[in-house]
C-alpha cells in the first residue's frame, strides 16, 4: 500500500470519526425551549395577564382616557357587585343572568355537538354525503349570526327556540368540519389492517376512523364554544329579559360602560375556563397528540 493510499484512508477514518461524534453530541442535545407545549407558559401567561391589568389600571389612574371610554377597574368591580346584589337591570341578581346565558350556550352546544359529530364523520367516510351537505354547510358557515337572525325569528318566534337555533349554528359549521378533516388522519393502512381482521364497516369508524379523528373533533369542539358566546349577544336581542349579552346590549344603551366591560370580562372568562377544561380533557383523550 501505498503512503499516499495509507494517508487518504487515515483522512476517511478520521473524517468519519468527526460526524459520528458531531452526529452523537446533536441527539443529546436537549430540544429547543419556547416550541409549543413546552417552556414556562404559564408564567408567561401570568405575566401577560398582570402587564395587561396594570396598563389598564395606569390607564384609568393617570387619566389616559375618559372613564367614558375605559371605565376603571374599581368601577367595573363595584359594578359587579351591584349586578350580583341586584342593583341593576330590574333588580335581576347577575346569577340568573349567568344562568340564562349557560343554558343557551351550552345547550345549543351540545346539541350541536351530538348532530354536527357524527354528520362530519359521515361527511368523512362517504362522498355521496359529502356531495350532498358540503354545499349548504359550507354556503351558511361564512354568514354572520345577524344575516339570518331575521329568519330565525320568523321561523321560530320570539321564544328561547330561536335563541338556541342560533347558537346551534353557530356552533355547528366548526364542529362538522372539524369531524370532516378528522377522518382523514385515519390511516389507509389502519383501516386496511381492520378489515383483515374481519371488523364490519360500523366497527371501522367507531374503533378506528373516530379515535384517529379525535384530536380534531377537540380542536373544533373549543372553536365551536367560543363561536357559541360570541353569537350569544346576538341570540339575546331577541326579546330577552335576562342573559350577559343582554345585561351588555342595555347598558350600553345608558353608557353604563363598567357593566358593559364587566359583562365582557365574564363572557371571556367563562369561556377561557372552557377551554382550559377543554385542553385537559384532550390530553387525557389524545395524549399522542403533538408527540408524533
Amino acid at each position: 500500500m501505498s503512503a499516499f493510499e495509507s494517508s487518504r484512508r487515515g483522512a476517511s477514518a478520521a473524517s468519519t470519526r468527526r460526524k459520528t461524534a458531531a452526529a452523537h453530541r446533536t441527539s443529546r442535545r436537549k430540544p429547543l425551549r419556547g416550541l409549543p407545549g413546552e417552556g414556562p407558559t404559564a408564567a408567561l401567561s401570568l405575566l401577560s395577564v398582570a402587564t395587561l391589568a396594570a396598563l389598564w389600571w395606569a390607564t384609568s389612574a393617570f387619566h389616559w382616557l375618559p372613564p367614558l371610554f375605559l371605565p376603571s377597574p374599581s368601577a367595573v368591580w363595584q359594578a359587579f357587585i351591584d349586578a350580583w346584589q341586584g342593583r341593576i337591570q330590574g333588580g335581576l341578581p347577575l346569577s340568573q343572568h349567568l344562568l340564562w346565558s349557560a343554558i343557551r350556550v351550552f345547550g345549543a352546544f351540545a346539541l350541536a355537538a351530538v348532530t354536527a359529530i357524527p354528520l362530519g364523520i359521515l361527511m368523512g367516510v362517504s362522498r355521496i354525503a359529502r356531495g350532498l351537505l358540503d354545499p349548504p354547510l359550507e354556503f351558511y358557515r361564512p354568514l354572520p349570526p345577524l344575516a339570518y337572525l331575521p329568519l330565525v325569528v320568523i321561523w321560530f318566534g320570539i321564544d328561547e327556540t330561536a335563541k338556541l337555533v342560533v347558537i346551534w349554528l353557530a356552533c355547528f359549521a366548526p364542529i362538522a368540519m372539524a369531524a370532516r378533516a378528522g377522518v382523514k388522519s385515519a390511516t389507509v393502512e389502519q383501516i386496511n389492517a381492520a378489515y383483515s381482521l374481519g371488523a364490519r364497516f360500523r366497527q371501522v369508524v367507531v374503533h378506528v376512523v373516530l379515535p384517529a379523528a379525535l384530536p380534531e373533533i377537540l380542536t373544533g369542539l373549543r372553536i365551536a364554544i367560543g363561536f357559541g358566546w360570541t353569537t350569544l349577544v346576538a341570540a339575546e336581542m331577541v326579546a330577552a329579559t335576562s342573559g350577559l349579552g343582554q345585561m351588555v346590549l342595555n347598558a350600553s344603551s345608558f353608557l353604563r360602560t363598567d357593566v358593559v366591560v364587566m359583562g365582557i370580562g365574564l363572557i371571556g372568562l367563562i369561556a377561557w375556563c372552557f377551554d382550559l377544561g377543554m385542553r385537559v380533557l384532550e390530553r387525557r383523550l389524545v395524549p399522542w397528540k403533538g408527540n408524533t
